[in-house]
C-alpha cells in the first residue's frame, strides 16, 4: 500500500482508518487510548512465574524417558536415563519454573546410582552385590501398575462428566377426581359375601316379632343420619346374627331408601368397598332450612 492509497484510506469515510487506530493502541485505561509504553515503565524480571506440571513426579519423568527410547524397564541405562533426567531439570530451571524437592531427591538418587554403577565389581568368590537398580526397578513398576488402574478407572462412565441423571417432579393435578358409578354387579357381588358370612354363623333360633322392612329403613336411615356427612360401610348395616332373612330385610328396606332419595352409593374407585351416606340433596335442603 503506497502513500496515495493510504491517503486515500485516511478519508473520512476510508473503513480502514478505525482498523489501523485500534491496532496501534496498546491498552485503554478509563477511556483513554495508549499508544506507547510510558518511559517510567518497569517490569521486574520475575513478573511472571509458571508452575509447569507436565509430569505427575518423578518416577512419572521416569517412566516417560524410558517409554520414549523404548528401553525395557528391568534393563535401564542408568548413564543415559541421568543425562536426559539432568537437562530436563536445567531446562525447568532457565524457564524459572518452580520445582518440587521430589525431582531433587531423584536426581540425586540417580546420581548414586550412576556412582555405584561404576565402582568395581567385586572378585568372583566373594557374595555378589545387588543391583544398585534394583529398587528403582521396584518402584517404577509399582507406579506403572497404578497409572495404568487409574487410567483404566479414568475411562469408566462417571456421573456428571460423562452422563447426568435427569430430575423432574410430576406435575400437580388440580383437576377433581370424580367419583365411579356403583353398578348393580358390584352391589350384588357385596351381597353375596354378606350371605357367605350370614351362612357360616346359620341357627335355628325362631325370633317373636316378624321383621319389618319399614322399621329396618327407619333403622337405617338413623343410623346413617347419626354419623353425618361420613360415609357408613355397606357391610356394617347387616347383623349376622339376624340370619338370612334378617340381611334380605336389611337389603330390600335399603333399596327403598335408595329409591325414595334418602341414601345414595359411593364408591372411591373401581373395585373398592361400597359405602353408604345421605344424598347431598336432602343435605343441602336441610342446611338450607336450618340458614332460615
Amino acid at each position: 500500500m503506497d502513500s496515495q492509497d493510504l491517503a486515500e484510506n485516511d478519508s473520512p469515510a476510508s473503513p480502514l482508518l478505525p482498523t489501523l487506530r485500534k491496532q496501534s493502541e496498546l491498552a485503554l485505561v478509563a477511556g483513554v487510548p495508549y499508544t506507547a509504553l510510558p518511559d517510567d515503565l518497569y517490569i521486574p524480571p520475575d513478573a511472571l512465574e509458571v508452575f509447569l506440571e507436565a509430569f505427575e513426579g518423578p518416577l512419572d519423568l521416569l517412566l516417560y524417558l524410558i517409554k520414549r527410547q523404548n528401553l525395557d524397564i528391568l534393563d535401564i541405562r542408568v548413564a543415559d536415563i541421568t543425562q536426559q533426567y539432568m537437562q530436563y531439570i536445567d531446562l525447568m530451571t532457565e524457564l524459572q519454573f518452580e520445582l518440587a524437592a521430589e525431582y531433587l531427591v531423584m536426581a540425586a538418587m540417580l546420581a548414586e546410582i550412576k556412582s555405584r554403577m561404576l565402582l568395581p565389581r567385586q572378585a568372583a568368590g566373594e557374595t555378589e552385590e545387588d543391583d544398585p537398580r534394583a529398587e528403582l526397578i521396584r518402584r517404577l513398576q509399582e507406579y506403572e501398575q497404578f497409572k495404568s488402574a487409574a487410567l483404566n478407572l479414568d475411562e469408566l462412565p462417571r456421573s456428571n462428566r460423562d452422563f447426568w441423571v435427569a430430575n423432574a417432579d410430576a406435575p400437580v393435578s388440580t383437576r377433581p377426581k370424580p367419583l365411579p358409578d356403583v353398578a348393580l354387579q358390584e352391589l350384588l357381588i357385596a351381597l353375596g359375601g354378606v350371605l357367605r358370612r350370614t351362612d357360616q354363623n346359620a341357627s335355628h333360633q325362631i325370633s317373636l316379632e316378624p321383621l319389618s322392612t319399614r322399621a329396618r329403613m327407619s333403622h337405617i336411615l338413623a343410623r346413617i343420619q347419626a354419623r353425618g356427612d361420613q360415609y357408613q360401610p355397606f357391610i356394617e348395616l347387616f347383623s349376622i346374627e339376624e340370619g338370612r332373612a334378617g340381611v334380605v330385610v336389611t337389603f330390600i328396606a335399603m333399596l327403598e331408601l335408595i329409591k325414595e332419595s334418602l341414601i345414595e352409593l359411593v364408591q372411591t374407585e373401581p373395585f373398592a368397598p361400597i359405602h353408604i351416606r345421605r344424598r347431598m340433596a336432602t343435605i343441602a335442603s336441610e342446611n338450607a332450612e336450618q340458614n332460615l
